[in-house]
């Protein structure tokens, strides 16, 4: 009863194209990327516990105040990194509304209302991790959660961009999907280390004197081995994936995300080689961090286009077909 009472209101709303619901698609995507860089950006300057608490600022306050514990620079950071989420709450909304309001399919829908699902868990999860004192595990669960979220906006984009009277139409073999979902389970693998690097690594979030940040006591080497090794693997499988599939003969649009992946997933390799070669500079694990959610993007391009929904023209009439 709810749910059609809001479906009511927002059928007043005007009847958005197909191209407002891509653009709007897209700007979910690139927020839900943004904030987990960002995110990254407040880890390395050491502002996580800019705002000491959550969902406050500081006990009383929604916005920084000055205070002679936290320097205004970590108070910014943190406070400029949280109102971010209101962008990303704004496009997840946005997306909700416009699907509904142009009557999109069923499967559209689910992806679409995941947005806003996912940022309220994430922004628990923020919660968590900031009244836990930034504990390595939390800091974590809140970097992999938002790969996740970018791989679901990658995802609605592609089922947004196909006809809701269109037929499933599978694009390669079978085996061949699976191996592109072995690449993204090889991904998640490579991910998961990588916060565990980092929870061991030199970039705690915050370096006050009275706050000890718990750290993930394991050798940081056996970890950047282990991380590197899984990078490897992933690579390796892409490789695998891409001589099949020239093999049986791909579209264009598969191809072109084939050698995007490829691409970003060497870029990033070489990024976390300079990165562990020169001391983890902060610079370098913000871009770190935008090359793992592009290269998540890029893996989630790639999967949604192996099975498509294409339109059917039906058969032209013809004047012998009607003898």
């Amino acid at each position: 009863m709810l749910y059609r009472a809001f479906v009511g209101l927002v059928d007043r709303l005007p009847l958005p194209s197909l191209r407002v619901q891509r653009l709007i698609a897209i700007a979910v995507i690139l927020s839900q990327a943004g904030i987990s860089v960002t995110g990254a950006i407040v880890r390395v300057t050491a502002s996580g516990l800019g705002c000491p608490t959550w969902p406050q600022c500081f006990p009383g306050s929604f916005t920084p105040i000055g205070v002679s514990e936290v320097p205004v620079l970590h108070q910014t950071v943190e406070f400029g990194n949280r109102l971010l989420t209101f962008a990303v709450t704004l496009c997840a909304g946005l997306i909700v509304l416009a699907v509904i309001r142009a009557r999109r399919r069923k499967e559209v829908l689910v992806y679409a209302w995941l947005m806003p699902g996912g940022t309220v868990v994430q922004a628990i999860i923020g919660g968590i991790t900031v009244r836990t004192g930034l504990l390595w595990w939390t800091v974590a669960v809140h970097l992999l959660v938002s790969m996740v979220m970018v791989w679901l906006a990658v995802v609605l984009y592609a089922k947004i961009c196909e006809p809701d009277d269109g037929i499933e139409t599978v694009q390669v073999p079978a085996p061949l999907r699976w191996l592109t979902a072995l690449s993204g389970v090889a991904l998640a693998g490579v991910l998961i280390a990588g916060t565990l690097v980092t929870a061991a690594g030199p970039h705690a979030g915050d370096k006050s004197i009275e706050r000890q940040v718990e750290r993930l006591e394991v050798e940081i080497v056996t970890l950047v081995h282990l991380h590197s090794q899984l990078m490897i693997g992933y690579l390796a499988l892409l490789v695998g994936l891409a001589f099949g599939l020239f093999a049986v003969g791909i579209t264009p649009a598969i191809r072109t995300r084939l050698f995007v992946l490829l691409g970003l997933v060497l870029a990033q390799g070489l990024v976390g080689v300079v990165q562990y070669f020169t001391d983890v500079p902060a610079a370098l694990v913000a871009i770190h961090v935008g090359g793992a959610a592009a290269c998540t993007a890029a893996t989630a391009a790639l999967w949604a286009s192996l099975r498509t929904r294409e339109k059917v023209e039906a058969p032209a009439v013809t004047q012998a077909s009607v003898r």
